[in-house]
């Protein structure tokens, strides 16, 4: 019998290459979307699809009780999020609540409720963290924010599932080629008042001009499938480890936060 894979997150970019790389290796690949049109195409393609609002506490608890009700489930990729550029000052308590609760909260949600069938059958949960889970950079603060947070939950739910059939892995990409800086426009325009800022002029001059003209590639940016070779190793080794550092800037963060005192962090996040 093939084994069976949730990944969240499978409209685009991370999510999409994941689904079709571990169905190409014979897994069956439960997707989720949110848009019914993406939904139809990953259908199309012979996938298992769901929609999943991960703010929405009763679409995570659908999702998990129809997945479980299919059957046997060896694998949870937590890769759906969404990025919230601005200034920090310029986030009003609901932008946070807003991201927090699909970037983590809901996320953890679906974890859990997952969890005891993991400890029943084994099984592994691999959550995609970001580079900026590791250091921060201006204008990421929520998004920041959220995968520092998903970082800290993860490495204290890997040292508890110790001893147990279920192994706990992190994936840390740094740029890749996705939609998300696209996909954050809508959010950016909910919630940052930036004519009013007190940045409006750094507005102008920097962060609108790369949310909405685009110069081409980042430095140093991979293809999603650089990804879905970490979550290959993460699913499949025997004994995976437990975070995997994807592109270069994220090894050069990790070293550096190890290594280096916050005013060098500082400089490194402006300069690196």
């Amino acid at each position: 019998m093939s084994r069976r894979v949730l990944i969240t997150g499978c409209s685009s970019g991370i999510g999409l290459d994941a689904a079709r790389r571990m169905q190409s290796l014979g897994w069956q690949v439960v997707a989720t979307c949110r848009k019914d049109a993406d939904i139809a195409a990953r259908r199309a393609e012979g996938m298992e699809c769901h929609p999943l609002e991960l703010s929405d506490p009763d679409s995570v608890a659908r999702l998990a009780d129809r997945v479980l009700a299919d059957g046997p489930l060896d694998a949870l990729v937590n890769n759906a999020a969404f990025a919230l550029p601005g200034a920090v000052e310029d986030m009003p308590r609901g932008a946070l609540r807003s991201i927090f609760e699909a970037n983590l909260f809901g996320t953890h949600d679906l974890t859990v409720r997952l969890i005891p069938h993991f400890r029943q059958h084994g099984g592994r949960i691999v959550n995609i963290s970001s580079v900026l889970g590791l250091i921060g950079i201006r204008w990421r603060g929520p998004y920041v924010a959220t995968k520092f947070a998903l970082e800290g939950l993860t490495d204290v739910l890997r040292l508890e599932m110790a001893g147990t059939p279920v192994k706990v892995i992190l994936i840390e990409p740094g740029p890749i080629a996705s939609r998300i800086r696209a996909n954050a426009i809508p959010h950016f325009e909910r919630w940052v008042n930036w004519q009013n800022s007190a940045r409006a002029d750094e507005y102008r001059a920097g962060l609108l001009k790369r949310l909405y003209e685009p110069s081409g590639k980042d430095r140093f940016e991979l293809p999603p499938s650089a990804v879905s070779d970490r979550i290959v190793h993460a699913l499949t080794a025997a004994r995976p480890r437990p975070r995997y550092y994807v592109t270069t800037p994220t090894w050069m963060s990790g070293t550096a936060r190890r290594l280096l005192p916050t005013r060098a962090l500082d400089w490194f996040a402006r300069h690196g």
